[in-house]
């Protein structure tokens, strides 16, 4: 599959805010009990005719990059690959260390996902949810495959 790769432009709300409403309940990340706004946040937009097939939403902080969205609209295709690998480049021009993410305790595709692709565990906040859900209430409290969702596992690649 042939796709193209963008930075993220203004015109992408258009789309993106519906998408993060439908999947993820609002058009705002919680990650280690900060709130981050998706018209904020940097990124690259893959594409297909001009058609979004993926998103990766980050930040750039203090010599690091918090990874806070990726998101492939067709699987194994390298979509996924590809836009974190934008995301390093872009990440190690602005001088930064490390790239981190942090995801939630019944996420393990993802986790699995973020390992293959030379990730490793760096920490894990036990019952993070619990105060996610004071910032972002709509954080349900069972996710993928009926796991309760309590705890926040953060990854990260050194560059």
């Amino acid at each position: 599959m042939r796709f193209q790769v963008r930075e993220k432009t203004t015109e992408d709300l258009q789309w993106l805010i519906p998408y993060m409403r439908e999947n993820w309940g609002s058009g705002q990340i919680v990650t280690k009990n900060e709130l981050h706004d998706v018209t904020e946040l940097l990124g690259f937009i893959a594409e297909q005719n001009r058609r979004p097939v993926g998103v990766a939403l980050y930040e750039l902080a203090n010599n690091e990059c918090e990874l806070l969205l990726l998101a492939s609209f067709i699987h194994k295709v390298g979509i996924g690959s590809t836009l974190i690998e934008h995301v390093k480049r872009a990440a190690a021009d602005k001088g930064c260390k490390r790239i981190w993410l942090v995801t939630t305790n019944d996420n393990l595709a993802a986790i699995r996902f973020y390992q293959l692709r030379g990730f490793s565990l760096a920490a894990l906040y036990k019952n993070a949810l619990e105060e996610a859900r004071k910032l972002k209430p709509e954080i349900p409290l069972v996710g993928i495959d009926g796991i309760p969702l309590r705890d926040e596992v953060e990854l990260e690649v050194l560059l």
